[in-house]
């Protein structure tokens, strides 16, 4: 059954099409003729011509078959041209030659070209060798996208995992501060504080904008080991009793155990942030915070930034146990070491950013 006009155009456009450079006239209609059944063809009479015929649109091109001597520009510099572009790891390209000279052919396969053929062709010979490599071309062209779309649908799912944590995160906080009998603000407050002083002063130096916003978030799971404290001690409107006050401590010990026993979570950065908070978010420079007695540059600086910042929530908020302090008292308090020692370089960033910090309460 012979094709019509119209289907084998469209046969040759689905293959590609195959630029044929060579300033001889019957090598290019030899050529033309081999191919021209299962490519779409098109020809150059030299060099510059079939570099400026690729170059305007490279993407439609199957294979480049190229002789090496020619007029205005000869092979060796069109190969090159292409190999300086990168395009050779695109399109296959061909030497179809007599040149026999053994430091030309070195070169063409230094600069990429994928076959050497030699003239005259023997037809059934070079069609074989030439489908070959465009269909391996094609192949790898194929697996590139393959994996390309894999690797955004693994970014897609990258983010929902983000914004399910992220979800996690903010409903686990939200239930611990109602159960304690608090709106919900005083967690988004301490992410904000957080989040502040990483963006505005040097204390989030070498932090990456990632970084910085998983800190953050994982700021509002700081006191998530509430869960396993009782009301009668959580939600105590007095001062709590030696005893009570060693219960309440538990807290932040709990609270990494917690979030270290969520299935899958322990390779997730923002948790392991998340983690190192909840337990160390009441240490303290001086090495009298608790539970594991860290001084100084032993703790993170996120943590030191976390309980800065909760600090700071407590004094100016009203809890059961007590009315809010005014702001001013509050610094005052911070400033003396009433409410514990706090690294000196926190205390320099916090004092200076607390005014706009203070607008997060209006």
């Amino acid at each position: 059954m012979q094709r019509d006009s119209g289907t084998l155009e469209k046969e040759q456009k689905n293959q590609g099409t195959i630029l044929i450079v060579d300033d001889d006239e019957i090598n290019r209609a030899i050529l033309e003729n081999i191919f021209q059944e299962s490519y779409g063809v098109e020809q150059a009479e030299n060099g510059k011509e079939g570099l400026d015929i690729l170059l305007k649109n490279w993407e439609k091109f199957c294979a480049v078959l190229l002789d090496v001597v020619m007029p205005v520009m000869n092979g060796m510099d069109v190969l090159r041209e292409i190999s300086m572009r990168g395009l050779q790891k695109q399109i296959p390209v061909f030497l179809i030659t007599a040149e026999t000279d053994d430091e030309v052919l070195r070169e063409a396969y230094s600069l990429g070209v994928m076959d050497v053929i030699r003239k005259p062709v023997v037809p059934y010979v070079v069609k074989r060798r030439i489908d070959s490599v465009i269909e391996l071309y094609r192949a790898r062209r194929s697996l590139r996208n393959k994996v390309a779309e894999q690797e955004i649908e693994l970014l897609r799912q990258t983010h929902q995992i983000i914004r399910l944590n992220m979800s996690l995160a903010e409903s686990l906080a939200a239930a611990i501060e109602f159960r304690s009998g608090e709106s919900g603000d005083h967690v988004h407050r301490i992410h904000d504080i957080t989040e502040y002083l990483l963006r505005n002063t040097k204390l989030g130096n070498g932090l990456g904008e990632n970084e910085i916003r998983e800190i953050s978030l994982a700021a509002i799971m700081h006191d998530v080991g509430k869960i396993a404290i009782p009301d009668a001690i959580l939600n105590k409107p007095g001062r709590l009793t030696s005893e009570e006050y060693e219960v309440m401590k538990t807290h932040t010990v709990r609270g990494a155990e917690l979030l270290q026993k969520i299935p899958n979570m322990a390779q997730d950065r923002m948790f392991r942030y998340a983690c190192d908070i909840a337990r160390h978010h009441h240490e303290r420079w001086d090495g009298n915070g608790y539970p594991d007695g860290l001084k100084g540059e032993e703790i993170s600086v996120w943590s030191q930034i976390v309980s800065l910042a909760d600090v700071y929530d407590a004094l100016v908020s009203r809890r059961v146990y007590k009315g809010a302090i005014e702001v001013d008292r509050a610094i005052e308090m911070i400033r003396q070491g009433e409410c514990g020692v706090f690294n000196p370089e926190l205390l320099e960033c916090f004092f200076a950013a607390e005014k706009p910090i203070r607008r997060l309460y209006k």
